[in-house]
């Protein structure tokens, strides 16, 4: 998963950034055998300005390069840029490219195809969910095909970071409907892994990319297995089925404390850079007086979630950043599980038990809706059954229903036909969180799916993102979170932590603030305990 996706997480994925990490000293490598990994989502389009989704992105992350990324501390390098320089109006970014890089069908890469890259994000005709940040640029050129760059009308705090964005090949794109391109089944990218297989439903299968850029990878073969229910994924782990995946709480507290589990396995735990939420359809009725959003959240013990569906293992949200960050306002307005307040701000909204069946209602309609929420993912599900008790508990009748993900997405979610939904969210090491909470962002397939409309949040959303000093755009991203304390359109739940286990086999993981996966072409397995061949 890229840091520059603001895409859904927990679906499928537990690491933040399939990334490579440049700057790993040079060692003679060892090359060789397969690694098998878990997911319990297929992907659903392999071209990046189409997939908003982490299946996909995983993908990409390994097929595709941007011109910037996060390195292992979570500071800015290079990936297809060796270099760069800003202008002193900060309104300026040149790029100078790599040379010699070449996309998997050995054409090579030039400013071009980021260029192409660009016109394909702003373009009216492609649907993509990430179009905010490139049309904030004035003009882009590639004045030589090792140069490209980019002019803004006024700074943009996070310019650096929207160039990680995937570029896509020219040669193969331009002049046709990338709609109906076979790059969304059959990805062709610059990075360390080539695109050898989907088969829907079953896996996606990559191969080391030998005239990588960066040096080719340690291992010869990824292959994501599709594995919808998480019990199944679990016996498949321990049988010998898959090397790596993303632990559940009981899993890892109670399920892998053995000695054959951990001579075969190494487990991790690190804070994930995402959030789990309740989030209402504010375009539904029910959900439009504030004093409803805010009894619901005053009906649900947070810290009942944390223990119970978490064991203890993540921490209570109560906004869209990752606690402990300089973007996250610890002092926003807190709602303490209190059920007689919840009943008290229902009453004083209309809602009172008329007829004494338990359910509350007004103008002789119930309090009753549905949360959604995907398969296969079990912190969602349990989370949705506590809370649905929690709301019966305070006289509203809700439905919890557990829908495929592709079903989920294109039927439910993305037209915005659902009345609430537990999901999570990817925290972007830059808060720019203009594409989730602006209002401009509301239309079908866009990432403010419950429609979430603020005039105030629209401002200081805009003045951040064109703020460069960090205390300053403080201020507008503290403001922006008290706003969403008071207003509660998602019921922040909470950030769990990221529990990925790894074959024992498998060498040179290097666990730090981005996680364990940003150093992925490093790992690799000595030949001895190398378990499949080429």
């Amino acid at each position: 998963m890229r840091s520059f996706f603001i895409i859904i997480f927990l679906s499928f994925s537990i690491f933040p950034g399939c990334r490579r990490g440049a700057s790993e000293p040079a060692a003679e490598r060892v090359v060789g055998d397969t690694i098998l990994m878990g997911t319990i989502g297929d992907a659903s389009n392999l071209l990046p300005v189409l997939a908003s989704d982490s299946a996909s992105s995983d993908i990409s992350g390994l097929v595709y390069n941007g011109l910037v990324r996060y390195d292992k501390n979570l500071q800015l390098e290079g990936e297809l840029a060796e270099s760069w320089s800003v202008s002193p109006d900060n309104r300026t970014i040149t790029f100078h490219l790599r040379r010699g890089v070449r996309w998997h069908d050995g054409t090579p890469f030039t400013s071009a195809d980021v260029l192409f890259t660009y016109q394909l994000l702003v373009d009216p005709k492609v649907p993509t969910a990430y179009a905010d940040r490139y049309l904030q640029v004035q003009r882009a050129e590639a004045p030589d095909p090792h140069t490209f760059r980019v002019h803004y009308a006024q700074p943009l705090a996070s310019a650096l970071i929207s160039w990680g964005f995937p570029i896509h090949p020219r040669h193969l794109l331009a002049g046709r409907d990338v709609l109906r391109s076979p790059l969304s089944r059959a990805p062709v990218g610059t990075g360390p892994f080539r695109f050898v297989e989907w088969v829907p439903g079953q896996k996606i299968v990559l191969e080391a990319n030998p005239d990588y850029f960066e040096g080719a990878p340690g291992l010869h073969r990824v292959v994501y297995r599709i594995v919808p229910d998480p019990s199944t994924m679990f016996l498949e782990l321990r049988s010998g089925g898959l090397d790596f995946m993303g632990l559940s709480p009981i899993q890892y507290a109670m399920q892998t404390d053995t000695p054959a589990f951990r001579r075969a396995f190494n487990k991790y735990r690190y804070p994930s850079f995402s959030y789990t939420y309740l989030g209402f359809n504010l375009r539904r009725p029910l959900f439009q007086d504030r004093r409803v959003r805010q009894a619901l959240a005053h009906a649900v013990d947070k810290q009942e979630l944390i223990d119970g569906v978490l064991l203890g293992l993540g921490q209570e949200a109560t906004g869209p950043y990752k606690p402990g960050t300089w973007p996250h306002n610890p002092d926003v307005r807190r709602y303490p599980y209190d059920p007689e307040r919840a009943r008290q701000l229902l009453a004083e909204a209309g809602w009172r038990d008329t007829d004494g069946d338990g359910i509350l209602d007004r103008d002789g309609r119930p309090f009753a809706f549905t949360i959604l929420t995907n398969q296969g993912n079990d912190q969602r599900i349990k989370a949705g059954e506590i809370i649905q008790r929690r709301f019966r508990e305070i006289g509203v009748d809700v439905r919890l229903r557990v829908l495929e993900w592709a079903t989920f997405l294109k039927e439910f979610l993305n037209p915005g036909n659902f009345d609430a939904t537990i999901m999570g969210w990817t925290i972007p090491i830059d808060p720019d969180a203009f594409n989730v909470w602006h209002s401009s962002q509301t239309r079908p397939g866009e990432l403010n799916f419950i429609g979430f409309r603020n005039k105030e949040v629209d401002r200081l959303l805009e003045q951040g993102r064109h703020t460069l000093d960090e205390q300053a755009r403080q201020r507008h991203y503290h403001r922006f979170q008290e706003i969403l304390a008071e207003e509660q359109p998602y019921l922040f739940l909470f950030v769990p932590d990221s529990l990925p286990a790894v074959a024992a086999r498998f060498r040179g993981i290097d666990p730090a603030p981005a996680g364990i996966m940003h150093n992925f072409i490093h790992w690799q397995v000595p030949p001895q305990e190398q378990k499949y061949q080429r």
